[in-house]
């Protein structure tokens, strides 16, 4: 079975060798590496065709004219490329353990239902961010465990995301084929596409660090991003719902989780979220609007 590695580059000359290089060292040996630069202006491409020249399962491939399209096109134009029926995201400052792959094939093996699998995290890199931020992993890693696996977390995923970087996931292409990749936020891209796929299928959580991901000044981690996140979450399930005609039960599960969401993370202005999230409903229900000078209709 080949898996098929997509890392996205773009100027991180400084760590896209160590990141391949722990691709290299895969205990399983089946894989293609598919990099997709993203019209880096570093040294990231010549670095890339080095490795391309040393061993062709690695492959480079970039944008017309060298142009920089973004998160979405770049991971698109690289699923277009994969010729494994699995697909694994591995960014390019980031690193996977030896048996990273290993691991996840035994999971295919043991569970052909699962579409999608992922893992538990390494920080390491800026001492001041990892120590911020394993205490958030820590206690993302024990509400993980307390589920029997393989299950679904589709509603788990609108409290918080909780598949925590692109670098541990494990999918099924298929379930990428059709999927919608327009988030309204494109370095929120994998929690978008989480909330999709994770409607109808099962998924699996390997409790061992089988990544590293690297944090540094230019990680996308901050604590100011509570407001988008969840606009992020609610639009990707008012966006699944109408892709998949929501029953009745759904709708209630997603209020719920949602006012749950409401009172926990953004409590200052649940009045202004209350009003937001029903407009949302009544939209989708088709229940006719009030007019109202807050909102163009």
């Amino acid at each position: 079975m080949k898996i098929s590695i997509i890392t996205a580059s773009y100027n991180y000359e400084k760590y896209i060798e160590e990141t391949i290089n722990s691709v290299l060292n895969q205990s399983y040996n089946n894989w293609e590496l598919i990099i997709v630069d993203d019209g880096s202006s570093d040294n990231s491409i010549k670095i890339i065709k080095k490795f391309c020249e040393k061993d062709n399962r690695i492959k480079l491939h970039t944008h017309e004219n060298n142009q920089n399209k973004g998160l979405k096109e770049t991971l698109l134009l690289g699923i277009s490329k994969a010729q494994s029926n699995w697909v694994v995201f591995l960014e390019s400052d980031d690193l996977i353990t030896a048996d990273y792959l290993k691991k996840k094939i035994d999971i295919i093996q043991k569970y052909p239902q699962v579409g999608l699998i992922f893992n538990d995290v390494q920080l390491f890199g800026d001492e001041k961010k990892v120590y911020i931020n394993t205490p958030i992993f820590k206690s993302n890693h024990n509400f993980l465990l307390k589920k029997r696996y393989p299950c679904n977390i589709f509603w788990d995923l609108n409290v918080s995301n909780k598949i925590l970087t692109f670098s541990t996931l494990m999918v099924k292409k298929s379930l990428l084929n059709n999927e919608n990749f327009d988030t309204p936020v494109d370095k929120l891209l994998d929690w978008w596409l989480y909330i999709h796929i994770t409607y109808q299928n099962e998924v699996y959580y390997i409790p061992e660090k089988l990544t590293l991901w690297r944090l540094h000044k230019n990680s996308y981690i901050s604590k100011n991003r509570k407001k988008t996140n969840f606009f992020l979450s609610i639009l990707a399930y008012l966006d699944v719902f109408k892709k998949n005609k929501a029953t009745f039960k759904e709708l209630c599960l997603f209020i719920l989780t949602s006012l749950h969401k409401i009172f926990n993370v953004i409590p200052k202005d649940i009045k202004l979220y209350k009003i937001l999230l029903a407009r949302k409903i009544k939209t989708i229900l088709g229940i006719p609007l009030k007019d109202s000078p807050l909102f163009d209709n």
